[in-house]
């Protein structure tokens, strides 16, 4: 008992300790004033400048979301998920690698319109040559017709007949909002279906080992275990990186 008494009496000759200097400390040292001036602009390009950095603020927050849906970021990677699924190699690649290959190949796929959008919107914009609306409509007009490439007709029906809206005369009459979900939609079904052309390969191989095993009475081994190594051998033997790669692009028909 005299031991623990003897400690809380040093513990508490400590934190007195400590709370003198701080004050003292507090007492000697100014603490640093923050002020805050908010300017008016003092001429109309100043206030054009600001909404344009408002504008590239607001693009950078909606950046994901505008490679995920308007790109074809979607369908590649959800193709090479499958692929990887199909290997059955779990984690490997990582998911990082696989984004990272999607986010290169949406790039390859992609550099057309993003020159378009940065000769046509950006750079007039910049150089005060045309207004924000007509910056607008000029980025709009080749990512949507990368979209329509990409889009089925029933999709597009889809979304007009469920938005009420009248058959325009041309696609590029059509609005964004009904493009980009039918864009997406007919991504997903594309993503899938070659997916399904990717598993069936690896399904095979699963179904012939497992077959082998049970025929042999070894229905305790995992069949996976033993058909990994033939499904690897297989896709290397085939080149399967550079399949996959090649009919992503055809199919994108570049």
């Amino acid at each position: 008992m005299k031991i623990k008494t003897a400690i809380k009496l040093v513990l508490l000759v400590i934190f007195i300790v400590f709370a003198s200097y701080m004050s003292s400390l507090s007492a000697t040292v100014p603490s640093p004033s923050i002020n805050i001036n908010l300017g008016g602009a003092g001429s109309a390009p100043q206030v054009a400048n600001s909404i344009k950095l408002l504008v590239i603020l607001t693009v950078l927050a909606l950046a994901p979301s505008i490679l995920i849906m308007m790109t074809s970021f979607t369908r590649i990677i959800i193709v090479l998920a499958i692929l990887r699924q199909g290997l059955g190699t779990q984690q490997m690649p990582p998911n990082q690698i696989l984004i990272g290959i999607a986010l290169f190949l949406t790039f390859f796929i992609m550099t057309p319109q993003i020159k378009a959008v940065y000769n046509n919107a950006y750079k007039p914009l910049q150089n005060n040559q045309i207004t924000l609306q007509q910056a607008y409509d000029n980025a709009a007009k080749p990512l949507k017709a990368f979209m329509l490439k990409q889009t089925r007709q029933k999709d597009l029906a889809l979304f007009l007949r469920v938005s009420k809206t009248k058959n325009p005369k041309n696609e590029q009459e059509l609005s964004m909002g009904v493009v980009i979900p039918a864009f997406i939609i007919s991504e997903l079904k594309t993503a899938f279906e070659m997916g399904f052309m990717i598993y069936i390969p690896f399904l095979i191989i699963d179904m012939v080992v497992a077959s082998i095993l049970m025929s042999m009475g070894m229905m305790m081994l995992p069949p996976v275990m033993i058909s990994l190594p033939f499904k690897l051998l297989l896709f290397v033997l085939a080149d399967g990186w550079n399949l996959v790669v090649m009919s992503l692009f055809k199919s994108f028909n570049l």
